[in-house]
């Protein structure tokens, strides 16, 4: 398979709030688009050697997509429905603080991050796994070139982590944090815990 690029979008106005995003189409903070420019200096300065981008149709993906495709003088990202982040249905649009309220005891808790399991209207961990095996079979059919980077969110580009190296779910949520710009390597020659590729200096509001 192609060696793949996992890239977290910049910080956005929901994450600086804290409030659970989900689909909600929040532009990037400045510090968001600072991340991004930090991010695309860091992309050209390893030389990736990038071909193609693709992008979660998000504001805050695409932007930071952007970023990354000016810098290496490549052609706009391509939106990717697929990289969407994760529905998470009546929690959509809350404080992140009101998670152990409505969701204990369905819930993970990370160091940086808890996790909700299923509240009403939400695609589970379990779902975005599948979501994620069907990324990689659209990119196997589809995208033939030998590098790509693709720009997602938190909880579904972990689970595209967990899919790629057939890991388990939970494991992978409490294994390491996706920070916002951080990068994630998937390619079958590297090690799993030689995951990340480029990480933020400080974590911000998921």
């Amino acid at each position: 398979m192609t060696k793949i690029y996992l890239v977290r979008h910049g910080q956005d106005q929901d994450n600086a709030n804290g409030i659970l995003n989900g689909q909600r189409n929040q532009p990037l903070t400045e510090i968001g688009k600072e991340q991004a420019r930090v991010l695309a200096e860091k992309v050209k300065e390893l030389d990736l050697h990038i071909d193609k981008v693709y992008s979660s149709p998000l504001d805050r993906a695409y932007f930071t997509a952007e970023a990354v495709t000016e810098a290496l003088g490549l052609e706009k990202p391509e939106k990717l429905d697929l990289l969407i982040e994760r529905d998470f249905g009546i929690m959509t649009g809350q404080l992140q603080s009101k998670i152990l309220e409505m969701c204990s005891p369905d819930i993970i808790q990370a160091e940086v991050i808890t996790y909700f399991l299923s509240p009403e209207g939400a695609e589970t961990f379990p779902q975005l796994v599948e979501r994620s095996k069907k990324i990689f079979t659209w990119l196997e059919e589809n995208a033939k070139y030998e590098t790509i980077l693709l720009t997602t969110h938190g909880d579904i580009g972990k689970m595209m982590y967990a899919a790629y190296y057939d890991e388990d779910w939970k494991d992978v949520l409490l294994k390491f944090h996706f920070g916002n710009s951080e990068v994630l390597l998937l390619d079958r020659d590297s090690k799993p815990e030689d995951r990340h590729v480029h990480k933020t200096d400080k974590q911000y509001n998921k």
